[in-house]
Order: C-alpha cells, then structure tokens, then sequence
C-alpha cells in the first residue's frame, strides 16, 4: 500500500495536474503522478482515464514514487520518459545531489560493479555520508534506491521492448544475478518479470534487430539534426536517409528521416560491435531505436548513447525560458551529441580549419585506413571507427599519406594514447573542468576544440567556444571576451544558445545572421583553432 511519506521537492501541484489533464508532452520527465486509489505512478502524457484530483500525488522522480509505494504505469511506460535535468546554477547541495544523480543516471561513468555510493563520493570529493545526506534531502530517497529503481525501468523496459532471455535482461540492467533481479523484480512491483512479457515484442533471434522506443519533449527540430549528420556522415560509419531514398539536391532542403551507423562498445573488458537505426515518430514525442542483437548485452549503454547523440533529454522549457528573448527561433533545435567520445574528439580535431566537407573527407580516408570492417544489413555500413590503441599506433607516414597535416597528427594521436591509457575519459559522466584542462594540455587543441568536444561528447549545457570567428559574427562582436560577456546571461544553457546564433535566419535583426558557411546547424563545425 503506498505510503504517506511526501516527496522532499515541492511541486505546483495544480499546474502538474493540468498537464496531466492536457496530457503536456513538453512535461514528459519533469514530474509524475501517482494515484493512491490505484498505486499506479504515470507520466503526464498518459492516457488513461483522467484520475480524481484528490487522489493525486506528484513526484519529480520515478525513485520518489517507488520509494512511497507505487509502482510504474503498464501503459505509459515511466521508463520511456526523457530524464530530468541534470544542470543547474541553483546552490552547492543541491546541484551536488544532482551530480551524483547524473553519474548514476550515466551507464559510460559506471564501473563494472555499478555506480555504488562510495564511488560516487569519491569522484564528487565528498564523503559518502555526506553525500547519502544532501541525495535524500534532494530526492527523499538513498543513491541506492534512486540506482534500483534506474535498474529496474531499465529491465522493465528491455522486458517489454525485446525478447532478450531473462539472463541477459538482468546482466544488461545491473544486477548481479537472476536471482537478485526477480527477487527486486517483485518485490517492487508485485510481478514476475516473466508477466510483463508482451506477446507482439520482437523476436530476438540472431541476426534480427532489438527495437525500443525513446521518448523526448517537444519542440524538437527532427529535420534540422538529422541534417546536422548528414552532412558529416563518414562514408562506411554512419548513413542518413532522406523520405525518397535519393541523394538531395545541391541547395535543396531535403527532408531526411532516419540515421543509421556502426558502434562499438567496451565493457567489461570485453568489445561489442553492431549496429544501430533511429527513426524519429514525431507524433508521439518518440524515437524508435533499432540495434543488433550483437549489442544486446550492452543495451543500456546503447540506449543511453542514444539518448544523447540527438540529446533526447533536454527540458525545451526551461532552455526557451532563457534564450527566447534573445534568439526568438530555435526552439526546437538541441545539441548534437556523439555515441562515442574518442571519436567526436578525432573530427573535431580533422575538421580544424578547414571546411565540414573537407573533414568529412579526411574522417573517411581515416575509417577506410584504420577501421575495422563488419558486416551489417544496411547498405554503406561496412566499417568500425578506428580503435584509441589503432590511431596511437598509426605511423605518421600513414597518416600523413591521408592528408593529414603533421599538428593534426600529433593531436590526434596524442588524444588516442590518453584514452587508450584510461587517463582519459570522453564521455557524458566525466568531469568537465578536469576534462577541459585535460584537453587543452595535449598538442593542437585549444580553448575552441575543447569547449566542442565538451558542448558534443560531455554533453556540457554551459559549454561556449567563445574564439569561434562565426559565433562572434552572430553575436554581433568581434572578440572571445566580448562574446563571453554576452554569453553570460544564457548560462547554464550556453551551448544551445551557440547552436541558435550559428542557426539564426537571415530576416532576424539581432542576433544578425553568420555570413560564414560553416555556421548554421546544418553545416556548423569547428573554427579555425585559437591554442
């Protein structure tokens, strides 16, 4: 029976229920109901009938209606929704517990055993008493519970979504046996995994393809990113389709509606490589997320990579909230992000000073040299990026044969020797100011390549390459300090205000339009570099 215990953040209850009522998918995430005649919790974009309003409550986690009692909706499906924000410029405790609630949040930041709350501690500089403190003041339940309840969605959502074997299902979300899994499984959610089974899911045979849905918030710009990686896409790694298969026009303005690529993903010690497809059902505020059956024992890491590569979780509400005034368009556009740090940070390095085309080029010569072929059943997927020890190995002939200048070499191979190391780490649960120092202390990358890799691969909100020569002409100002001082003001969500100025249409007064080619969403890459 749930409880009577209330939740520690307080909520606008009347406004939760009116989006609930509205069924709002812009509030998809923030918050959820749970009804105490049912011990049911759902997100507000649920259909179910519209329960009585005094017999609501609202949560701002999922962890926070498990913890009173409730269980998760069958039928909304609380693991779909996008995360809570994560970000935040409000005092020292709290954005600590959120911090904390990132990384648990982060599958990449996990060690094999899972995130466990002393290891978190550490890596936030705190005590774990401490930070088991400020995590329940914050969210009223423990590191613990919050890191249950992820499992447990995690599994509930591979459970309903695929036909993976229990095993695996357990393995995949965390836990450490099967055992352990039905045992939280139940007592939970009073069920048996096995009950939660769907009979249309999709068969998972070998060689078939492992599909869930991944759920965002409106507005979302779905043409505007996919284009983004079209035009970067690296000829054997990554396609992108248009709605008539046909390659588009030169100045044309085609719509495009699915990417595929290759990934490889390292845990454990072991190396799993495969596949993946989103297709964007914008009617529903989803993404459809097709993987191979090769990364099925990854596929958390997977969906959370997802997740960030089209920045799925970002709260269009509050970003809107801050830029509006001064980038009146835009709303729906997000942060392209990346399924794999290392390489983010290898383009952006091959991409300094030189056109986005003249990138993609080298980036391809660079796959075709270096990356690992693999047989998939889409067409042009055919290769693996290169590996950190393949790059930190390379000779310098080689890559100088691709047309690789020899300070882009050093900076390549300097960044694939750190990470390789594990001295490195270029993902979304890493620590930004030691990450960015990290950066700027290797060969060839300066203030500019850092903040991108930070804005792309750390999935930094606050990140601002202030030096970029076609930001500066957006913002109307011809220094990096002139354009950090304007920058001010949009913090924390600086790097979505980089993406409205680079993207700002010709008609708007102010900011006024980049005359630079390189600048808009579609064709934005890095500025010559600054180090």
């Amino acid at each position: 029976m749930p409880t009577a215990h209330a939740p520690t953040e307080v909520l606008e209850s009347d406004a939760c229920y009116l989006a609930m009522k509205t069924h709002d998918a812009r509030f998809d995430g923030s918050f959820f109901t749970a009804v105490t005649s049912t011990g049911i919790y759902c997100r507000p974009v649920c259909r179910v009938k519209l329960p009585r309003r005094e017999n609501c409550r609202f949560f701002r986690h999922a962890a926070q209606a498990e913890a009173a009692g409730f269980r998760p909706c069958l039928r909304c499906r609380p693991e779909l929704a996008p995360r809570a924000a994560s970000w935040s410029t409000e005092d020292a405790s709290r954005i600590l517990a959120l911090q904390a609630a990132r990384l648990i949040d982060e599958p990449d930041a996990w060690s094999e055993e899972g995130p466990g709350a002393a290891q978190i501690a550490a890596r936030l500089g705190v005590s774990d008493r401490h930070l088991r403190r400020i995590f329940e003041a914050q969210f009223g339940v423990s590191p613990l519970q919050y890191l249950q309840t992820r499992r447990l969605l995690a599994a509930k959502q591979l459970i309903a979504d695929t036909r993976l074997p229990m095993t695996q299902v357990a393995l995949a979300s965390g836990f450490a046996s099967v055992r352990r899994f039905n045992a939280a499984f139940v007592e939970h959610y009073g069920l048996n995994p096995s009950a939660l089974r769907r009979a249309g899911s999709t068969e998972g045979g070998k060689g078939k393809a492992i599909e869930v849905r991944l759920g965002f918030r409106p507005p979302y710009d779905a043409n505007a990113m996919l284009g983004f990686f079209a035009r970067r896409a690296l000829r054997g790694v990554e396609t992108v389709h248009t709605a008539d298969g046909k390659e588009p026009a030169k100045g044309s303005t085609p719509t495009y509606v699915r990417l595929a690529r290759t990934l490889r993903v390292q845990q454990g010690g072991q190396t799993h490589a495969g596949w993946l497809q989103l297709r964007f059902d914008l009617e529903r505020e989803q993404v459809l997320l097709a993987v191979s059956d090769s990364l099925a024992a990854v596929l958390p890491i997977v969906i959370s990579r997802a997740r960030a590569l089209f920045d799925l979780d970002a709260e269009p509400m509050a970003i809107n909230a801050a830029l509006h005034t001064a980038f009146p368009h835009g709303d729906g556009l997000r942060v392209p992000g990346t399924v794999d740090g290392f390489e983010l940070a290898v383009r952006a390095v091959l991409g300094q000073q030189i056109t986005v085309a003249a990138a993609r080029t080298l980036g391809s010569r660079l796959v075709e040299a270096f990356g690992d072929p693999i047989d998939t059943p889409i067409d042009g997927l055919n290769r693996l990026f290169p590996t950190p020890a393949a790059l930190a190995a390379a000779s310098g002939d080689a890559l100088g044969q691709l047309g690789i200048v020899r300070q882009r070499q050093a900076a390549l191979q300097a960044v694939a020797r750190e990470v390789a190391s594990g001295r490195l780490a270029l993902h979304a649960g890493a620590d930004v100011p030691s990450t960015l120092a990290a950066l700027q202390e290797l060969p060839g990358i300066g203030a500019w390549t850092a903040q991108y890799i930070a804005m792309r691969a750390l999935r930094w909100p606050d990140a601002f390459p202030a030096g970029d020569v076609a930001l500066q002409k957006a913002l109307g100002v011809t220094t990096a300090r002139a354009a950090g001082e304007a920058s001010q003001a949009w913090r924390p969500w600086r790097s979505y205000a980089v993406l409205r100025a680079w993207h700002s249409p010709p008609s708007q007064p102010s900011p006024p339009a980049p005359t630079d080619s390189s600048s808009d969403l579609a064709t934005a890459g890095p500025a010559p570099e600054r180090s």
